[in-house]
């Protein structure tokens, strides 16, 4: 039976964990606080992955290293501070057992490029928090292991929360009847990423030994917020709900005086014009192609149904 070590159980790592154990794998979860899924197959751990000497126990055995953590806060003074001497921890304890390690990265490298987002595009950010995922990227790219960093857009699915624009903000008034509000434009196409297809690359990423770099998580086709909205409402049987965006010129009135709203505002530029990743590639390379939508958008339904609205 394969080890795998999975750092982090926010969505993305929750879900790795539990499509691992589930095609047969050990998984061991490591979190500050134990915490992650109830599965036969995950092992939790309580540890902190900035200790050299706990993540190298962590690591005893494992076959790769699955890196979902990310920083405290969605600030591009905290991404500074804290990822890259996290990634440099996981990098070095990884090379000293020679396994490699699979990240879980975004599009901010490369969003202010042309379109469609390949793994093949020129290094562009478009923002500050972008420049902190170039510097990201730059370091895993110099380790001496191997590295593959899993690009996806915005996620949904089981999992995704507070956090996605496609979670909580979007799928709470959908299922109570209520007006959505989503970022930028309702009408731009824009790629979102569902979960398992995430995950399931990144486990793929680390059985194939050829693998490195840059690679597309499996993503269907772009489609607008307001058609989210419509898949999300048919698959709860429910009408669609009022979809009246959140005035950009608003949010980023109040980043003049709130930070976190200044650092949400300068990502507005993902929402208010088209948002695209072509995978097709990568998904030949890693043998995954993405759940079909309508079968996504029931699986997170119901999700949000079964262990949110009943909570």
């Amino acid at each position: 039976m394969t080890t795998h070590l999975v750092v982090g159980a926010g969505p993305i790592g929750s879900t790795l964990a539990l499509y691992l154990a589930g095609r047969g794998d050990h998984v061991r979860l490591l979190t500050r606080s134990g915490s992650g899924p109830d599965h036969p197959g995950i092992e939790r751990r309580a540890g902190d992955a900035s200790d050299t000497a706990e993540l190298r126990s962590a690591l005893d055995g494992a076959a790769a290293v699955h890196w979902c953590l990310h920083a405290s806060r969605y600030r591009a003074d905290t991404w500074r501070a804290e990822l890259p001497s996290l990634e440099a921890g996981v990098l070095r304890a990884a090379s000293f057992v020679g396994i490699p390690v699979i990240f879980a990265e975004s599009l901010y490298a490369l969003d202010a490029g042309e379109q469609p987002f390949t793994s093949a595009s020129p290094i562009a950010p478009g923002s500050a928090k972008g420049e902190v995922r170039v510097d990201l990227l730059r370091a895993r790219r110099q380790a001496p292991v191997r590295t593959v960093s899993i690009a996806a857009s915005d996620y949904f699915g089981p999992f995704a929360r507070a956090n996605a624009h496609a979670g909580e903000r979007m799928i709470m008034p959908i299922l109570r009847g209520r007006t959505v509000r989503p970022l930028g434009s309702a009408d731009q196409p824009h790629s979102f990423t569902y979960l398992p297809d995430l995950a399931a690359a990144m486990a793929q990423a680390a059985d194939i030994p050829t693998l490195d770099g840059l690679v597309m998580a499996p993503t269907a086709p772009p489609v607008t917020q307001r058609e989210l909205v419509e898949e999300y409402a048919r698959a709860a049987g429910v009408p669609v709900p009022a979809i009246r965006p959140l005035p950009s010129r608003l949010l980023r009135w109040a980043g003049r005086v709130h930070r976190d709203s200044a650092e949400l505002a300068e990502m507005l530029h993902q929402w208010e014009r088209p948002y695209v990743m072509d995978s097709r590639a990568d998904e030949n390379r890693l043998g995954v192609a993405p759940t079909p939508p309508e079968e996504a958008a029931t699986a997170t339904i119901a999700w949000w149904r079964e262990t949110v609205t009943r909570a």
